[in-house]
C-alpha cells in the first residue's frame, strides 16, 4: 500500500478546517482524533490508519486522492499540489498560478549541465581510485563544455 500524500492530506485539512472556522479543538471533538495528531497531520505526518480514516470521513474525500503515489517531486509540482488543494482557488487560477510558477522555475534555474552522472562505488573501489575517476568525469565535463561553447 503506498504511504498517503500527506502533504496534500495536511493541506486540504488544514484548508477545510479554517475555512470553517473551526480550531484544533473544534476539530477534535468532531472527528475524535486528538489535537496533537490533527496538528502533525496538518504538518504533513502520517496518521495511523483509524485516524487517517476518522479524516477523511470529516473531509468526505474518498482514500484515493490522498494516496496516489507522488510521481514528480520537482519543486513546480509540490507548489502546484498545494496550489490545486486551495480551496479559495477556482481550479483555472490554481491552474495559472502553477504554470507560472515553472515558467519562472525555469527560467532562474537556467541551463542544466550537458552531463549528469551518479556513481556508486563498488566495494573493490579503493579511495585512490575513487579519486582519479572524479578527476576524470570532471576532466571529461570540462570538455563537454568547453566544446558546446565553441
Amino acid at each position: 500500500m503506498p504511504e498517503p500524500n500527506t502533504a496534500d492530506l495536511g493541506a486540504v485539512l488544514r484548508a477545510r478546517r479554517r475555512e470553517r472556522h473551526l480550531s484544533l479543538r473544534d476539530l477534535h471533538e468532531q472527528t475524535g482524533v486528538s489535537v496533537n495528531t490533527l496538528s502533525r497531520v496538518e504538518r504533513g505526518h502520517v496518521p495511523d490508519l483509524k485516524n487517517f480514516q476518522r479524516i477523511l470521513d470529516w473531509l468526505d474525500e474518498p482514500a484515493e486522492r490522498f494516496l496516489e503515489p507522488v510521481t514528480s517531486t520537482s519543486t513546480p509540482a509540490v507548489i502546484a499540489r498545494h496550489l490545486r488543494a486551495d480551496r479559495q482557488l477556482s481550479s483555472e487560477a490554481a491552474n495559472t498560478l502553477a504554470s507560472m510558477v515553472e515558467d519562472m522555475y525555469r527560467q532562474l534555474i537556467g541551463e542544466r549541465p550537458a552531463l549528469a552522472l551518479h556513481l556508486r562505488s563498488a566495494k573493490t573501489f579503493t579511495p585512490g581510485a575513487g579519486a582519479l575517476l572524479a578527476d576524470i568525469l570532471g576532466e571529461m565535463q570540462s570538455n563537454l563544455q568547453a566544446s558546446q561553447r565553441e
